[in-house]
């Protein structure tokens, strides 16, 4: 988008971004961070954050669809691109033309790969215990990850898996690393990348483990730790609009779709350009923004397109509105709407223009 009509945009801070990065990637002993930069870097804006990233040293990024891997790919031709989602037979091809890693999480993916007679690069999924993707029989992974070392034409060069629990159940956490362990002990030769950590466990456990090279940094990437931690991370994205109008209502008036709210008292009501089509939920009612420097109530029925709400005197129409990355973290957004940051943050919709600001 070139130019920016409407007075609601996602603030994105690529100073804060780098800081996050550093600061993990030098908690660690070693580990090679891996960036999440899925579903547009998770609202973020996929290319400008992967250049961001790129500045600070980064070769390496994952996706989880095809066509997120080749936006990727047709600007950065040295990165390393593995794609945790789904391939499909008519992909293989085009990854391997554009070497971008694939994932093998089940038999008929596996058996493709076999019959490939193209160069291709690959990562292997053990299903540890979230039964989502990933080869759960420890028996029949070690010996498809056996032979797949031997191929010459596939570069096997990671064997992962996924946490289920790693926020809050340590008993079932530690059965998916003890299958983990289990599998890499069994096999003749290891890939040269063995991945498990999501941000949640970067921060709580990884630095436990001595056999891991690698580990994937998603949400905490972005400003948000998934867990109680001694780490500062910075929020990267902050979603604003303007006041566009102030009416005072007076007893007997009121707002908005199914009249929810009708004071019994004079308010003075602020409308903001922005709704539930934005990525601000209607279940936010309950919420509040911030403006100048201070809390405010969201009143009434949050529509497509427009909310509403109660405030004082000294607002103004033209001040700047903070929906959360300032007094208001998004993890507070998505507790009230009983959800979680990662949902907020990739709620945020197309129609918001992302400003990307950076003095480094």
């Amino acid at each position: 988008m070139n130019e920016i009509y409407r007075q609601t945009w996602a603030e994105i801070n690529l100073d804060n971004l780098a800081y996050n990065y550093n600061s993990i990637k030098n908690y660690l002993n070693n580990k090679i961070v891996i960036p999440i930069i899925k579903a547009n870097a998770y609202g973020h804006g996929d290319i400008k954050v992967m250049e961001r990233l790129y500045k600070e040293g980064v070769r390496i990024c994952g996706v989880s669809l095809l066509e997120e891997a080749l936006l990727l790919r047709n600007i950065f031709s040295d990165i390393v691109i593995i794609m945790l989602g789904p391939a499909l037979e008519k992909d293989l091809k085009i990854c391997s033309d554009n070497r971008i890693d694939i994932t093998i999480y089940n038999e008929d993916i596996y058996e493709l790969v076999l019959k490939c007679d193209f160069n291709l690069n690959c990562q292997f999924k053990i299903d540890s215990g979230m039964s989502r993707y990933g080869i759960k029989d420890i028996n029949k992974a070690v010996k498809m990850v056996n032979l797949l070392m031997e191929k010459d034409n596939i570069n096997l060069r990671g064997i992962y898996t996924h946490f289920a629990t790693a926020e809050d159940n340590k008993e079932f956490y530690n059965k998916q690393i003890e299958v983990m362990q289990l599998v890499l002990s069994k096999l003749d030769k290891l890939p040269s990348m063995v991945h498990m950590s999501n941000s949640a466990s970067i921060l709580q456990f990884e630095n436990d483990y001595d056999f891991t090279t690698h580990v994937r940094l998603g949400i905490s990437l972005y400003g948000s730790l998934p867990v109680s931690f001694g780490i500062n991370l910075k929020p990267v994205m902050r979603l604003c609009t303007k006041i566009v109008q102030i009416k005072k209502l007076n007893p007997g008036d009121c707002l908005g779709y199914g009249i929810t709210y009708c004071p019994n008292k004079p308010v003075y009501v602020a409308t903001l350009p922005i709704g539930y089509a934005d990525g601000i939920w209607k279940a936010y009612k309950k919420g509040y923004v911030e403006i100048n420097n201070k809390k405010y109530k969201i009143i009434a029925t949050i529509c497509m397109d427009v909310c509403f709400v109660k405030v004082d005197k000294s607002i103004k129409i033209g001040d700047v509105v903070t929906i959360f990355g300032g007094l208001i973290p998004v993890e507070v957004v998505g507790s009230t709407v009983k959800t979680n940051s990662y949902e907020i943050f990739t709620s945020v919709s197309y129609r918001v223009p992302r400003i990307y600001v950076e003095e480094k």
